[in-house]
């Protein structure tokens, strides 16, 4: 008799307290958001959630520049960017009509998502493949033989399996950048099957923009990656893409004061009028040009909070930030709070 496969987990008791928070936080939203407010949230955090992913493949693409092609709008930019961008808006735009453990979706997923960019799109890689970081291999995939079998066991896994969708879609995730089983486009790949996943457990979460989140934490979304194939057990990958599902939540929730980090609400105080990235460091004190735009500049421009004054153009040596209204609001209240 035949055993069937179950992908190797473990529910912490932290797992299921960060289960336990999304649940309160998905029950105040659907109290909260109108039909109206609803769909204008729909449009903002499509957005997001399609730069966030596309930003972590090295996409250069704006929020303001994604919106841009959302609205038939021409686009200064490289091409291959545009393609991505175009292919992700398609792509999302067909969640209702695929089912998560469908094979049949999932290729034509990676077909559209990979349109016009690779030659081998639709179907698994037919060779070996590994994951590099700062030039060095860090996870040789399974031969590509295997792939088939694999994505079949995966696949019959998540029909089946009667734990939480929160935890399922992340054990999913994980697995799937394990096997790795596409030519090119597996990031993007597994991070729009678990939304898809989660949508089909609430529709809310169609337009959550987690991978906005992610982006603003690659370094960490690698690291759990990394450590789970090292304990041969996805609940550090659990824990930390339920981490970002709260936070992504706490983002639309309807507020005046969005969840920034310290380091985003120094760069709001030192942001005057508009200012170049060389001056907005020196009027920070900041010598680490990376550091700086890791940990202040896109993590402000992820939450909506400043914009560039040349979305178009976001490689300009002229290029300029400010704040949105958005932005605005939230330093006006934060400067209210620290009024005597």
């Amino acid at each position: 008799m035949d055993k069937k496969y179950h992908p190797p987990f473990t529910i912490t008791p932290s797992i299921l307290n960060l289960v336990a928070r999304i649940s309160e936080l998905i029950g105040g939203l659907d109290a909260r958001l109108d039909h109206e407010s609803a769909l204008r949230l729909r449009r903002i955090n499509r957005i997001r959630t399609i730069q966030g992913s596309l930003a972590i493949e090295g996409n250069t693409l704006s929020e303001e520049q994604i919106t841009a092609i959302l609205d038939g709008k021409h686009v200064v930019a490289p091409p291959k960017d545009v393609q991505e961008a175009r292919n992700a808006l398609a792509a999302y735009d067909c969640l209702e009509s695929w089912s998560a453990h469908s094979e049949s979706d999932l290729l034509a997923a990676h077909d559209r998502l990979m349109a016009g960019l690779i030659d081998e799109v639709g179907m698994y890689r037919r060779s070996g493949v590994g994951v590099m970081a700062d030039g060095e291999v860090i996870h040789m995939a399974p031969p590509a033989g295997r792939v088939p079998i694999l994505m079949s066991e995966l696949l019959q896994w998540l029909a089946n399996t009667d734990v939480h969708p929160l935890i399922a879609s992340s054990v999913f995730h994980y697995e799937f950048e394990f096997i790795h089983p596409f030519a090119d486009g597996n990031g993007r790949m597994g991070r729009l099957w678990q939304t898809l996943i989660l949508f089909r457990w609430n529709p809310l979460f169609a337009d959550v923009p987690v991978e906005n989140l992610v982006h603003a934490h690659q370094s960490e979304y690698y690291t759990a990656l990394q450590e789970s194939t090292r304990q041969t057990d996805s609940a550090p990958f659990i824990e930390f893409m339920l981490r970002m599902i709260i936070s992504a939540l706490q983002g639309i929730t309807p507020q005046v004061t969005p969840q920034v980090t310290p380091q985003v609400r120094e760069l709001l105080r030192a942001l005057k009028g508009e200012m170049g990235r060389e001056a907005l460091q020196a009027a920070l004190e900041l010598h680490d040009r990376k550091s700086f735009r890791e940990r202040y500049l896109r993590p402000a421009l992820a939450v909506g909070l400043i914009a560039m004054t040349l979305p178009d153009k976001p490689n300009s040596r002229l290029q300029q930030y400010r704040l949105t209204d958005k932005g605005r609001k939230y330093l006006a209240a934060l400067q209210q709070k620290d009024t005597p």
